[in-house]
């Protein structure tokens, strides 16, 4: 395609968003008779009518509106991408909003971010830590961090970390009077330290693979809680068995603290990702961090 040919699919855009060739010209700073020059020359061009007029109205044929579902993605990737290179002449300034949970946070996120802040000091970030799924589009945040099967598919997605396993773990105490389980259907014998989603409301489910056969369990127990840390707390207490993220725990399996089951059901699963709407244009300090997240993972 010729350089001049991107022009006027421009202004075509511009004139069938706007439903008139005079708004279309006073948006782009050109004259009427340029506009209407460039769309006849693009139709003559392309030998399909784009948009009809007649003296009082003006309306985007079929041809026109197929053309304008395909071009209009790629130009606004076009000036988010024109937008972001811009910025980065400037010096990176402004807000960033993030939600995640408690987990990701420490892991992935607060070592790249703590140094980021230090070294640009003008950045501000806010933080919110949820262990729902939030709408980040809604709730106007600029990007979420979630585990990657979370993400919805219509979003940008980065990994930022590893695969993920869960464990399952209880203490000395708990076990002193009871037996391993060596299946997780064996769990119905024991007592659980449920987790409830706080998006929903419900249990969550403990899932399990081995040998391509696929367990989800729920647990039975005297404990509820929304809040991941209090779950090594309740299990630490020997108040009984807990379904964690493996790195949370490890230290405390390392020291003896508690003691790991059923490790060869848990299997990795997809890490963290960072995530964000394909079309929002970033800042600066935006850009500065998905690079800074890209290359820690």
């Amino acid at each position: 395609m010729r350089r001049g040919d991107f022009s006027e699919l421009a202004v075509f855009i511009a004139v069938a968003e706007a439903g008139s060739f005079t708004r279309a010209a006073a948006k782009l700073g050109l004259s009427q008779s340029a506009l209407s020059y460039a769309v006849r020359t693009l139709e003559q061009r392309l030998g399909v009518r784009l948009i009809s007029r007649t003296t009082r109205s003006l309306f985007v044929t079929v041809a026109g509106e197929r053309l304008l579902r395909s071009l209009r993605p790629a130009f606004d990737h076009i000036e988010s991408e024109i937008a972001a290179v811009t910025a980065l002449r400037d010096k990176p300034t402004g807000l960033i909003r993030l939600t995640t949970f408690r987990y990701a946070a420490k892991s992935v996120l607060w070592p790249v971010l703590a140094k980021l802040l230090l070294e640009y000091p003008d950045i501000e970030v806010e933080l919110c830590l949820d262990e729902g799924l939030v709408d980040i589009v809604a709730n106007k945040f600029d990007a979420g961090i979630r585990i990657g099967e979370q993400v919805q598919k219509d979003m940008v997605a980065i990994r930022i970390g590893p695969d993920l396993r869960m464990a399952v773990v209880g203490s000395p105490s708990y076990f002193a009077n009871r037996t391993v389980p060596e299946t997780p259907r064996e769990l119905g014998e024991h007592r659980g330290i449920s987790y409830r989603q706080k998006t929903g409301g419900g249990l969550f489910a403990w899932e399990f693979e081995k040998g391509g056969e696929e367990l989800e369990v729920r647990m039975n127990g005297p404990l509820v809680i929304n809040d991941g840390e209090m779950l090594e707390d309740a299990a630490l207490d020997g108040l009984g068995l807990a379904y964690t993220f493996e790195s949370q725990v490890a230290p405390f399996i390392a020291d003896g603290r508690l003691i790991r089951v059923l490790e060869d059901w848990c299997q990795p699963f997809s890490g963290y990702h960072l995530y964000y709407p394909s079309r929002r244009q970033h800042t600066a300090a935006f850009a500065l961090l998905v690079e800074a997240l890209r290359l820690k993972a």
